[in-house]
């Protein structure tokens, strides 16, 4: 059977990379949200041409995203369902040149290769793989590929769980962030605050009469870069600052700074009880000199997990070592979509071709041949999961 995928797949090389050549193109940079719409219909347009009967499910406007939507398509129409999910919003650029893909050495370099774009094109082949020789039997692949998961996914797999749109009864999900061939099988819990700091004002001449937010921010941040490392030394991982700033002018006193916390927490960490702790680190630091401090909780996402024993991440690890030649589970240092499936019973599981070393960075890249095994292996799973 492997070797039927691989004679479908390999023909597909250019189409497969023109179709990621396209998608690069489109700037869905998120945030802040850009040319989502634009991605949306061009994601759906590709659908169409591989017969997957395609929808773009319009939502309802959200912060600053720009037409924000889902695609959705599918193949097969039997009654067991397993879903591919992504996403085809990317992080902000280095260089606006990321957005003109090349081609060179195998590899396609370029904004949201890895991270996802990449990965959408694997999907979709692989679905259509299956469909084409014949090996959904009683089964059916629903793609659900969503707007905003760089941002959290509140809006576009929030919208999926709100409004029904996934099958608690389906047999498992597979996303394809750039896991580098591993399967992701866990991921950590995400959480993140915004600390806004309120001074006064004052001319630089009379620098007295202001309150120096700037400053109180200095005194806050410091007992929260030491919860950080403490919370690093048990696994979890926290970066202060990574968005930061304030003030009005370089000659005036600021009377308003803020930065932010965002943590990747282990599995077995209260993320509640973490939250009301930072908190409270926060709160007391300004109370201690009087800053006026007001905490914004931006991000909270429980772990996903899915155990490695289980007869979907068994099937999965098997087709991963017939095309590989190795399977191995690993946890995913951030966070996956696949918690939106997990909460509601479904087996769900991380695993693309990207690299997570070079997603997000200013050289990201995905390898070609490796794009065509990560859509074999979606198919050969699809085959192993519904002639169960």
């Amino acid at each position: 059977m492997l070797s039927e995928v691989q004679a479908w797949l390999e023909p597909k090389a250019d189409d497969m990379a023109e179709l990621l050549i396209e998608l690069i193109a489109i700037d869905s940079e998120n945030p802040p949200g850009r040319e989502l719409g634009r991605c949306a219909r061009a994601v759906r347009d590709a659908m169409a041409a591989l017969g997957m009967d395609p929808e773009i499910v319009e939502l309802a406007p959200a912060r600053e995203l720009e037409e924000p939507g889902i695609v959705r398509g599918e193949v097969g129409s039997g009654h067991r369902t397993l879903y591919f999910h992504g996403h085809f919003d990317v992080v902000p650029a280095q260089d606006r040149a990321q957005f003109t893909a090349q081609r060179r050495d195998g590899r396609i370099i370029g904004r949201g290769s890895a991270d996802m774009k990449g990965g959408i094109v694997s999907m979709l082949y692989g679905a259509v793989a299956a469909r084409e020789l014949g090996l959904l039997g009683d089964g059916r692949i629903v793609l659900n590929l969503v707007c905003d998961e760089e941002t959290g996914s509140v809006t576009g797999a929030g919208h999926l769980r709100e409004a029904g749109l996934i099958d608690p009864g389906a047999l498992a999900m597979v996303t394809a962030e750039p896991s580098g061939g591993a399967i992701w099988n866990s991921a950590r819990g995400a959480l993140s605050l915004r600390v806004d700091v309120r001074g006064v004002e004052a001319h630089v001449g009379h620098a007295d009469r202001g309150v120096n937010a700037f400053q109180h921010m200095l005194r806050i941040a410091r007992p929260v870069e030491e919860y950080a490392r403490e919370m690093t030394a048990k696994g979890s991982m926290l970066v202060v600052g990574g968005l930061f700033g304030g003030g009005s002018n370089f000659n005036v006193v600021p009377g308003s700074a803020f930065f932010t916390v965002d943590g990747r927490f282990q599995p077995d960490v209260d993320l509640d009880r973490e939250r009301d702790h930072l908190t409270g680190v926060v709160k007391e630091a300004a109370a201690e000199i009087g800053a006026d401090v007001s905490v914004e909780v931006t991000q909270q996402q429980p772990p996903a997990s899915t155990d490695f024993a289980h007869p979907a991440a068994t099937k999965l690890a098997e087709v991963v070592r017939e095309v590989d030649g190795d399977a191995r589970f690993e946890m995913c240092a951030g966070i996956l979509e696949t918690r939106w499936y997990s909460q509601l019973g479904i087996p769900a599981f991380g695993y693309g071709a990207g690299l997570l070393d070079v997603a997000h960075g200013p050289h990201e890249y995905v390898d070609e041949a490796a794009m065509r095994r990560c859509a074999a292996v979606y198919a050969l799973y699809a085959a192993r999961m519904f002639s169960s």
